[in-house]
C-alpha cells in the first residue's frame, strides 16, 4: 500500500534543498536516506554522484530502471514567484517548487513506488537511478548507472502528464566558426570580415528546410550566441566569428549530416569556414569530470512494441487514463534509446508546460498517480501482480 503522506513529505523534503548541475550532494544524501529506509536492498552513491537503489526480486529475470534527475535548473531574477521557491508549500492541491515538476516529484514517486514492490513475487530486479547533470548532459550520468546495473528496460520520469512516452526529440551543440584576415578598419579591403561571413552562413542556416514528425515537431536550428575576435575591435576588422546553435533533433538525424547541411552549401565555398559538435565539460559534485561531445540523439519506439504496450496496458490496470505520446524535448532516453538501443519509454507527473517555469508546480494527485503508474509497470515487467 502507498503512503501517500509519507510520499508527500518526502517529497517536500527534497524540492526544499536547491540542488543546481554539479550541487547534488545534500539532496542525493536525502534520497540515498529515503531508499534505505524503505528497504531498497541495495543502496549506493557511484563515482560520479548518483544515487542507486536496487530491488531484488526472489527469481532472477531482467532488469528494469527507473531514471530521474537530482538536478535542476536556477531560479532566475526577474519575475518575482507567487511563494518561495524552495518552500515545498503545499497549497491548492499542489506542491510548489523548482524541481516539483522538473522532476523531483517524479523521482520520490519512483522511490517509493518501486520501494514498495512485493519482492517475493518478482523475477528480477527493479533499480532507481537518481542521476546527475541531467540539465547539462543528457544520459551521460545514465549510462554509467546502466554500466553498473545492466538494463533490459528504462522508464524515463520525465514530465508526461501520466502519458506514455515512446520518443522525443534529441539535442546538439552545433559550434561555426568563420576565419577572415584582419586589416586596419580605415581600410576593410585589405581584410576579409569574418561576421560578414558569419552573417551570410547565418542566413543560409535559417532558410534550410528541415524536417518534422507529427508528435516531437519540427528539427530546430536556434542561435544562441555570436562571439568576434579580437573584441573589442579597435580600429581592427575581426578575423574570427563564432556562432552557437541550439539543434533539436529527430529520429535518424546523425552529426555527420548535421554538419554537411551547412558546411557543403555550395554558396558558402569561399568562406573559410568550421562546423563541429561542441564539447561540454563539466564537473559533478564528487570531484567527477566529465568531458563529452554535446551530441545527444533522438529516439523513437514503434507503438506497437511490446514494452510499450504492455507499459501502456500496465498503467491502465492501475486507474490511469493514459495514452503514446512523444517528449519535444531531450531526456536522459538519448543514452539508453538513442546510443544504447535498450527499450524506453517516459511517464512522469506535469507536463512540459510545467518545467523550467517560476511558480513551477506539481498536483498531489499525479505525483500519486505517477508513483502508483511505476509500481505497476515494475510489477508488468518483472512477473508480480
Amino acid at each position: 500500500m502507498l503512503d501517500r503522506d509519507r510520499l508527500i513529505s518526502f517529497t517536500r523534503d527534497i524540492v526544499r534543498i536547491q540542488s543546481l548541475s554539479g550541487e547534488e550532494a545534500k539532496v542525493s544524501l536525502r534520497i540515498r536516506e529515503e531508499m534505505t529506509a524503505l528497504g531498497f536492498d541495495r543502496v549506493w552513491t557511484d563515482s560520479v554522484g548518483n544515487v542507486v537503489g536496487v530491488v531484488e526480486g526472489a527469481q532472477p529475470g531482467p532488469t528494469i530502471v527507473f531514471d530521474a534527475h537530482t538536478d535542476t535548473v536556477g531560479v532566475s531574477p526577474g519575475v518575482p514567484w507567487e511563494l518561495d521557491p524552495f518552500s515545498g508549500e503545499v497549497r491548492g492541491g499542489a506542491l510548489h517548487g523548482r524541481g516539483a515538476a522538473d522532476m523531483k516529484g517524479a523521482l520520490a514517486a519512483m522511490v517509493h513506488g518501486i520501494g514498495g514492490l512485493d519482492k517475493a513475487s518478482l523475477k528480477g530486479k527493479a533499480v532507481v537511478s537518481a542521476s546527475v547533470m541531467e540539465e547539462v548532459l543528457e544520459g551521460v550520468a545514465l549510462e554509467k548507472v546502466i554500466g553498473q546495473t545492466g538494463a533490459d528496460f528504462v522508464v524515463i520520469g520525465e514530465a508526461s502528464d501520466l502519458q506514455i512516452v515512446r520518443g522525443g526529440r534529441g539535442r546538439a551543440e552545433i559550434h561555426l566558426t568563420t576565419t577572415g584576415r584582419p586589416s586596419h578598419s580605415s581600410a576593410p579591403q585589405m581584410g576579409r570580415n569574418a561576421v560578414l561571413d558569419m552573417m551570410r552562413v547565418i542566413a543560409v542556416v535559417e532558410d534550410l528546410a528541415l524536417d518534422e514528425h507529427p508528435q516531437m515537431g519540427p528539427a530546430i536550428f536556434a542561435l544562441t550566441d555570436i562571439i568576434s575576435e579580437p573584441f573589442p575591435g579597435h580600429s581592427v576588422i575581426p578575423s574570427i566569428c563564432r556562432v552557437t546553435y541550439d539543434r533539436r533533433l529527430l529520429p535518424g538525424e546523425a552529426a555527420e549530416r548535421v554538419l554537411a547541411d551547412i558546411s557543403e552549401r555550395p554558396e558558402l565555398a569561399d568562406i573559410r569556414l568550421d562546423a563541429r559538435v561542441g564539447t561540454g565539460e563539466y564537473t559533478s559534485y564528487t570531484g567527477h569530470t566529465f568531458v563529452t561531445e554535446k551530441f545527444f540523439p533522438a529516439w523513437l519506439a514503434d507503438d506497437a512494441d511490446p514494452f510499450v504496450t504492455g507499459a501502456l496496458a500496465a498503467v491502465h490496470g492501475a486507474g490511469i487514463d493514459a495514452g503514446l505520446n512523444a517528449y519535444r524535448f531531450c531526456t536522459n532516453a538519448a543514452y539508453s534509446a538513442g546510443v544504447a538501443g535498450i527499450p524506453t519509454i517516459g511517464f512522469g507527473p506535469a507536463t512540459e508546460a510545467d518545467t523550467h517555469v517560476i511558480n513551477e508546480r506539481l498536483k498531489l494527485d499525479d505525483l500519486v498517480a505517477a508513483a502508483q503508474g511505476y509500481r505497476a509497470i515494475g510489477e508488468a515487467v518483472l512477473g508480480s501482480g
